[in-house]
């Protein structure tokens, strides 16, 4: 039996941690718990994408309130980024949001962002419609703000032309960014299909939002513009680098000595460090070679790994 010292500082977020390991960790021999990439001492930190475990989540393996939680036992990861779909409904429930946010300090686990979707398109040519989605995304800014997030990720759909659509998603964004302006909160565009999947484009629509709340969060795997067109990762992150207030890691296959197939994890990483970033950097495991337990693991190791090289 485990017995601590009289006097010693324990709060319930260590015992949780240090009593729940082999509950929590089954398939894992002893306790899996990483030191994070601040302790470790690396030139980013990392953070884990709800997305990761959407399977999991929507095979009913996982409830959405247990999301940080895991994180950290299973992971060792202390900072999260919600995925809006998995609390659809819930925006507007402070009891909800409360319990998230309850649970996630109860943890020791940061909230960051809140990715959103299904809320209309920004830069629709319509201007009911772009006014609409705007609106749609006001709940999930003063749901970030409760839960302790800097940020929502929102998408910049329209339709037109090269130049319409860029113009679209600037007037939609800026109307965004100054509602969130008021709770201290930040915009940020991913790289997530169709032209916002067009490096040049999305720094083009950043330039032309021109706000100080407005910014991106670029995807290493999100280059996909449509069916059989591609725009180059590489090129694509070095241009969303400078508006960058968070980086989502995708990963999809490894090799046997755990490096990455689909592109080059160590180039992607250069350009990240070269553009001056040293934020959060989050997991978002898509592959099929892996379970997404054993995807996000070998993410963080990657990461780990290479984060170490400097």
């Amino acid at each position: 039996m485990m017995k601590f010292k009289t006097g010693t500082n324990m709060n319930r977020r260590d015992f949780l941690r240090i009593t729940g390991c082999a509950a929590a960790v089954p398939w894992l021999s002893g306790c899996a718990f990483f030191p994070n990439s601040e302790r470790a001492g690396m030139p980013f930190k990392i953070s884990l994408a709800e997305w990761s475990l959407h399977r999991t989540l929507r095979q009913g393996k996982l409830d959405h309130l247990d999301f940080a939680r895991t994180a950290a036992r299973q992971f060792g990861i202390d900072a999260v980024e919600y995925v809006n779909g998995f609390f659809f409904d819930r925006a507007e429930d402070a009891n909800y949001l409360r319990e998230m946010k309850t649970r996630a300090e109860d943890e020791g686990v940061r909230s960051l962002l809140i990715m959103c979707d299904r809320e209309g398109r920004i830069g629709d040519p319509d201007p009911v419609k772009r006014r609409q989605s705007v609106e749609n995304h006001y709940k999930w800014v003063t749901a970030a703000k409760f839960l302790g997030c800097h940020s929502i990720r929102v998408n910049a759909a329209s339709e037109g032309s090269y130049e319409e659509q860029m113009r679209l998603a600037a007037e939609g964004l800026r109307r965004l960014c100054e509602f969130a302006d008021g709770y201290a909160i930040d915009v940020l565009v991913e790289n997530h299909g169709g032209l916002s999947s067009n490096g040049a484009w999305l720094a083009g629509v950043m330039q032309m939002v021109g706000h100080e709340r407005i910014g991106t969060l670029p995807d290493f795997g999100n280059f996909r513009i449509r069916e059989g067109e591609w725009y180059d990762y590489y090129q694509g992150l070095t241009e969303l680098m400078p508006f960058a207030r968070a980086v989502s890691a995708k990963s999809y296959d490894f090799d046997e000595q755990g490096n990455h197939l689909r592109f080059d994890y160590d180039r992607m990483l250069r350009i990240v460090l070269d553009a001056g970033y040293h934020g959060y950097i989050g997991i978002e495991y898509e592959g099929s070679g892996l379970s997404e337990y054993e995807g996000i693991l070998a993410t963080k190791r990657l990461l780990e790994r290479l984060g170490k090289k400097g």
